[in-house]
């Protein structure tokens, strides 16, 4: 969540009529934690098995009728964090060595771990960010709560969404006052004023946010915000996604059963 500060309205595309629309959240929320762990549980080297996955993800993108650009936007701030991580992967020592500089050595067994593990976070990633871009978040902490997460856990979340945005609000209140008053002309300036801006906003965040629980409070608040929208409660098309989940993880893996 908090990777698209620039963007934090999650569920763009929650207002859809398609078929992944049609199932309950809580048949998405396990589908996409079915496909997770499927892509996430491959060995490294089953590259038939993350294009099989691949298919399925580009047509499930195609059919819930995604906006691409806002799904694009947040897989490049998603991995320009995770591509730290990534380049480390690359320098594992084993098999043949095609690469050497002093310490620091690329092999055939470094470029199979980076490749296996880009794959899995981009595939991971997209699942999960067409899941919070197709349902609101009350019904996705509704949903959380049907299938038995701890109460607190889903307050905390909760929560969570509810005063990021207030954060957002107060930061750029802060720094619309210092462009207009010419106190970010230059670069030491500029890291001397977020810097302070950085103190100032924990102390005003605070305060914020406990006005704002009090106000929930007032307002009958009891862990979860209400649903104010109409969701299905599941059916026979929900049992048919979690299946088809099911034997797409089981045909993936099921490449290689023979090796």
């Amino acid at each position: 969540m908090l990777l698209h500060i620039g963007a934090f309205v999650l569920d763009v595309d929650s207002k859809q009529t398609t078929l992944w629309h049609k199932l309950a959240p809580r048949t998405r929320i396990l589908c996409t934690l079915l496909f997770v762990f499927a892509i996430v549980l491959t060995p490294d080297g089953h590259w038939w098995t993350w294009a099989i996955y691949g298919l399925a993800l580009l047509s499930l993108l195609l059919l819930s009728r995604i906006t691409l650009l806002v799904l694009l936007k947040r897989l490049a701030v998603e991995l320009t964090f995770i591509g730290v991580v990534l380049l480390g992967t690359l320098f594992r020592g084993g098999g043949e060595v095609l690469w050497s500089w002093g310490p620091l050595q690329i092999t055939t067994v470094g470029l199979t771990i980076l490749g296996s593990v880009t794959l899995k976070a981009l595939l991971s990633l997209l699942i999960l960010n067409l899941l919070t871009l197709t349902t609101s978040v009350t019904a996705l902490l509704h949903a959380l709560l049907e299938l038995r997460t701890p109460p607190l856990l889903v307050a905390i979340l909760a929560s969570m969404y509810r005063y990021i945005s207030v954060l957002i609000g107060e930061f750029n209140a802060m720094r619309r006052a210092a462009e207009s008053r010419n106190l970010m002309t230059n670069n030491r300036s500029i890291r001397l004023i977020f810097g302070n801006m950085i103190g100032a906003l924990f102390i005003r965040t605070y305060d914020r946010g406990n006005l704002v629980y009090q106000a929930m409070l007032s307002r009958g608040y009891q862990g979860v915000p209400p649903m104010m929208e109409k969701v299905s409660s599941g059916g026979r098309s929900d049992v048919v996604a979690l299946s088809l989940t099911i034997i797409l993880a089981l045909l993936g893996q099921a490449i290689y059963w023979r090796k």
